[in-house]
C-alpha cells in the first residue's frame, strides 16, 4: 500500500484516500486571462480537485537562439517561438489574480515550474504542492532545488526510462519524502499502444513507499479511468474549453463535458473496488433466496441409510436445505428419517449433523 501524504492542505493522498484528479489547463486559455478563469470554473464545476497552469519565465527556460526561432506553425502566436511563447504567458500579477479566484470558488490551484526561476516565483506564490513536467524530470540539479522547497511534489515520468526514474527517487526522496510519480507518454494526442499502463504496477513495484498515479494525452476517458482501475492515486488530463481552438494541446485534451464524466467515472469505479473480502453480501440475498441452489434427494432415501452421491443431486429447492458446496461432507452421513425423491435434505433429516461454519 502507498504511504500517504498531504498533497494539499486537508486533501491527503496515497493509501485508501480517493484519487486526486488535477485538470491540467496548461496553455489552453490562449493567453486570455477571462478564458483562464472560465477555465478554472470549468474544473471546479466538473467536479476536479486542481486546475494547473504551466509557468516558465521565458529566458531561463529557453536561449536565445530557441527564442528567435521562426515559428510558422498553425498553432502559432507569433513570428518568432518567443513571441509565441509570450503571448501565452501570464504575468506574475495575473497568477496572483488565477490564484486568488480559485481560492474564492473553492479549488486548488498549482503551476508546473517549468523552470528554476519559475519554481522561485511558484514558491513565493505559496502553492501547495509542485508539478515536474517530464521535460524537467531528467533536470536534476532543478529537482534537487526543487525538494528542497519542502512542498510536495508530483512528478510526471513521460520520455524517461526506469533507470531515471530510480535516479529521481533516490535524489528526491531523501531531501523531501512527501512526492509521487506520474506514468505519462509525451505525445499529443496519445494513440493506446503508447500508453503503457502496466508502468503503473511496475511502479508500484519499484517504489512501494510512494503513490503513483497517471498523466495522459490520449483521447477520451476510458484510459484514464483504466489506470485508476490498477491503483492510479492522482490523475491529470489537460482540458480546455474547445478542442478546435488554435494550439497543440487542444487535441488531446477534455471538453467540460468530458471531464464531468471522467469524474463520475473515477468515483463510480473508486466504490466499485471495493474489498477483498469474498463473501454473500446483504445485496445477494434476494437473488440467492429465489436462485439459490440446494442439495435435494435424487431417488427415495429410507430412514436409516447412509447417503452415498449417486443418492444426491443439487436444484433450487423448496425449502432451502444444505448449499451444494455441502454435498461431499453429506456422503457417508446416515439419515434419521426417509426422505422423498425430489425432496430438500434438510439438517433436520440428517443424524448428528454439526453444521459448518463458513469462513
Amino acid at each position: 500500500m502507498s504511504r500517504e501524504f498531504e498533497l494539499c492542505p486537508g486533501r491527503r493522498v496515497g493509501g485508501d484516500q480517493p484519487c486526486f484528479i488535477i485538470a491540467e489547463i496548461g496553455q489552453n486559455h490562449q493567453g486570455d486571462l477571462a478564458i483562464a478563469k472560465r477555465m478554472i470554473r470549468m474544473a471546479k464545476d466538473c467536479g476536479a480537485d486542481c486546475a494547473k497552469f504551466q509557468k516558465s519565465e521565458l529566458e531561463y527556460k529557453f536561449n536565445k537562439k530557441a527564442l528567435e526561432r521562426p515559428y510558422t506553425s498553425k498553432h502559432s502566436w507569433g513570428k518568432t517561438y518567443g513571441e509565441h511563447k509570450r503571448h501565452l504567458e501570464f504575468s506574475h500579477d495575473q497568477y496572483r489574480d488565477l490564484k486568488k479566484y480559485a481560492e474564492e470558488i473553492g479549488i486548488f490551484f498549482t503551476a508546473s515550474g517549468m523552470d528554476e526561476m519559475a519554481v522561485e516565483f511558484l514558491h513565493e506564490l505559496d502553492v501547495p504542492f509542485f508539478k515536474v513536467g517530464s521535460g524537467d524530470t531528467n533536470n536534476f540539479p532543478y529537482l534537487e532545488k526543487t525538494a528542497k522547497k519542502g512542498r510536495p511534489m508530483v512528478i510526471s515520468s513521460g520520455m524517461q526510462s526506469m533507470n531515471t526514474m530510480h535516479q529521481v527517487y533516490h535524489i528526491v526522496k531523501p531531501i523531501n519524502p512527501n512526492f509521487c510519480f506520474l506514468q505519462c507518454t509525451s505525445a499529443y494526442p496519445l494513440q493506446p499502444e503508447d500508453v503503457n499502463l502496466r508502468v503503473i504496477s511496475a511502479y508500484q513495484s519499484a517504489f512501494p513507499d510512494i503513490p503513483i498515479g497517471y498523466s495522459g494525452h490520449e483521447t477520451g476517458i476510458a484510459i484514464s479511468v483504466a489506470a485508476v482501475a490498477m491503483g492510479a492515486k492522482v490523475v491529470e488530463r489537460h482540458v480546455t474549453l474547445n478542442k478546435t481552438w488554435k494550439g497543440s494541446d487542444h487535441q488531446a485534451s477534455l471538453e467540460p463535458n468530458e471531464l464531468a464524466e471522467l469524474v463520475k467515472a473515477i468515483r463510480t469505479v473508486e466504490k466499485a473496488m471495493g474489498s477483498p473480502v469474498k463473501q454473500l453480501l446483504p445485496c445477494e440475498m434476494a437473488c440467492n433466496e429465489k436462485l439459490g441452489k440446494s442439495v435435494v434427494a435424487k431417488v427415495p432415501i429410507p430412514e436409516g441409510a447412509v447417503l452415498t452421491l449417486d443418492m444426491l443431486t443439487v436444484k433450487v429447492g423448496e425449502p432451502k436445505g444444505f448449499p451444494p458446496e455441502a454435498i461431499f461432507d453429506l456422503v457417508g452421513q446416515k439419515v434419521k428419517k426417509s426422505i422423498e425423491e425430489d425432496e430438500t435434505i434438510t439438517e433436520q433429516a440428517v443424524e448428528n449433523h454439526v453444521k459448518k461454519v463458513k469462513c
